[in-house]
This record gives C-alpha cells, structure tokens and sequence, in this order.
C-alpha cells in the first residue's frame, strides 16, 4: 500500500509542500471546482482534470485516485437529468483512462454527503474534532429532496452501475464506492443503504465486475460496528482505496479521534492489508484540529494529518518486518 496525500481545493495549498517533505509521491483530489474553470470547461472535461493533474506533477505528486463527485444527485435521486449525470460520470471516465488516472471513489449519499452535527468536540489534549449525534437531528426536518425511500436509492444504484461498469471496464478504471457516513437508516427523510458492511457487498454485487469495488473507509466501517480487521480481508482484491482514521461511539454517536486513540486495532487492519496484498493508495482522513491551528475546516487541519502519516508509516514499517 501507499499513503496519498490530498488536494481539496486552495486551503490545502501547503499539503502540497509537506507531501514531498514527508517523502510521498501520490494524491488524492477532488473533481476540479465548477467555480475554478472558465464558463464552457466541465469540472468533468480533460482539460480541467489535467490542469489540476499538472498542478500536482509541478511538486511531484501522481494523481492516483478522483474523489469528491458533486454532480451525481440526479442519478442518485432518480431525477429526469439522471441519464445526463451518468453520461458526465462516463466521459470523466473516458478523461481519466486518458491521463493515466485509474481509481474514482464515489459515494451513494444524496443531498448530504458526509454529514456531521458537531464541528469541534474535545479530543486528546484539548484537540478539536467532529462528531455525529443522531438526536441532534430534528425527526421532522425535510429538505428539498423530500422522502426518498431506501428501495429507490437501491434501484437507481443499480441503474447507475448497469450504464457505468460497462465503461469501467473498457477504460479500465476502478470505481470505489464508499460507505454512507454516518450509516443511520436516514437523515431528514433521505434514506441511507451503504449502512453495513453486508449492504456494501450487496451494492457491487449488484453489477459484478474486476473494476466494481469499494473504498474501504475505516473509520466508517467501525462506526457501523464492523471488526475493520476481518473486513479487510472479507472484501480482500475488491478494496480498491482505503481512508485511514477512527471513530468512538456508535453509528447514532460518535466522534472522531486520534488514528491510536479509536475502536480499531490498527496493527491488525495493517497486517490486514498486508495479507490481501492491497497495494493500492490509502489517505489520511478526518484528523484532529491541533493546538494553535485554524479549525475553519475540521477533520482537514495540517498537524493532525502530519502526524497521521508518521503513525501510518510507523505501522507500515512495522508491518514489514
């Protein structure tokens, strides 16, 4: 395995610096901004994606994997533009195979994304961190979106999947699909489905395919309960990309903790990919906001990430002995 850095727009500017100082040669970022590119360039389009790939090559960073993918809630909602979105999510396909990108994680939460309700929870020493509590949530809360069912989001799952794998598989891009974060049946009356890990393996099931598999976002997969350990080696060569962190608590109430501080044996998830021969890249994800940082973007502060990858490296080595 390798660890990736990340790129998520401008704050993140000085990741770019520390990722060659801490010796690390891949990244990960976000579908380039709509509000970055001229008004007849897609965020979609190969000349965005190669922009912002040039970018990362000037410091000596191969963009490995494409994740954060704003524009597929209509077919994640079943709306009248859902065949457009897919048709977008193909010709970024199609852009990736081009430019030697071969990974996209993607998730299946509409209209929320990963979702928090409290931004700067005390951790270790006094460091900030987030959290999900469900009984924060107002039950009667709606959005826009109104009910959506879990069969719907199932249904236009497989939708999707029927149009894209096909794709996939001639552009040889591997799609990682990312559990729901936090993994409650709901939130404001959008239904949840990636809430387990028997869920995940039913949704690439759903279309089998070399390139249909998931990212294994650890910190989800222990607030669903799951021993993170024996689900690695249970989705074994379907991991396509892994998000390192941890959580406390449960899937209705948790927070995000130090990367040695958590549920998970953290050796053992190590030993783990180890054993499946993962060789993919992995990203610190979800740190803490430490002493004397700006907590304008919590879980994407610097030191946190900074001494994540010492962690990681450390076990990495350890591992290898």
């Amino acid at each position: 395995m390798k660890i990736a850095s990340h790129y998520f727009g401008q704050h993140h500017e000085v990741l770019k610096h520390y990722a060659q100082q801490m010796g690390l040669d891949s990244v990960v970022c976000t579908v380039p901004f709509a509000s970055a590119q001229p008004d007849y360039v897609n965020p979609w389009d190969k000349v965005a994606l190669r922009a912002q790939q040039q970018a990362m090559e000037s410091y000596g960073l191969k963009v490995e994997v494409l994740e954060g993918i704003k524009f597929l809630d209509g077919a994640k909602l079943g709306r009248p533009d859902r065949d457009a979105c897919i048709e977008r999510f193909c010709q970024m396909l199609e852009n990736m195979a081009v430019l030697g990108i071969d990974t996209v994680c993607y998730n299946w939460m509409p209209v929320f994304d990963w979702f928090r309700t409290r931004h700067a929870l005390p951790e270790r020493g006094g460091a900030l961190v987030t959290g999900f509590r469900e009984a924060d949530m107002c039950p009667t809360d709606r959005t826009a979106a109104g009910e959506v069912s879990a069969d719907e989001l199932w249904n236009n799952l497989k939708y999707f999947m029927e149009a894209v794998v096909p794709v996939a598989e001639t552009c040889k891009i591997k799609l990682a699909l990312h559990p729901d974060d936090p993994p409650v049946p709901a939130l404001a009356g959008v239904s949840r489905i990636l809430t387990s890990p028997d869920a995940m393996m039913r949704a690439i099931d759903l279309v089998p395919s070399p390139y249909n598999g998931i990212t294994m976002c650890q910190g989800t997969f222990a607030t669903m309960g799951a021993d993170v350990p024996k689900e690695i080696e249970r989705f074994g060569d379907r991991i396509f990309f892994a998000h390192f962190r941890d959580v406390r608590g449960t899937s209705d109430n948790f927070t995000e903790c130090f990367p040695d501080n958590g549920k998970t044996d953290m050796c053992e998830a190590i030993a783990a990919y180890k054993k499946i021969g993962f060789d993919g890249p992995m990203r610190i994800d979800h740190m803490p906001t430490l002493y004397g940082e700006s907590n304008a973007n919590p879980g994407y502060a610097t030191l946190g990430w900074l001494y994540a990858v010492g962690y990681l490296r450390g076990l990495m080595e350890m591992i290898e002995r």
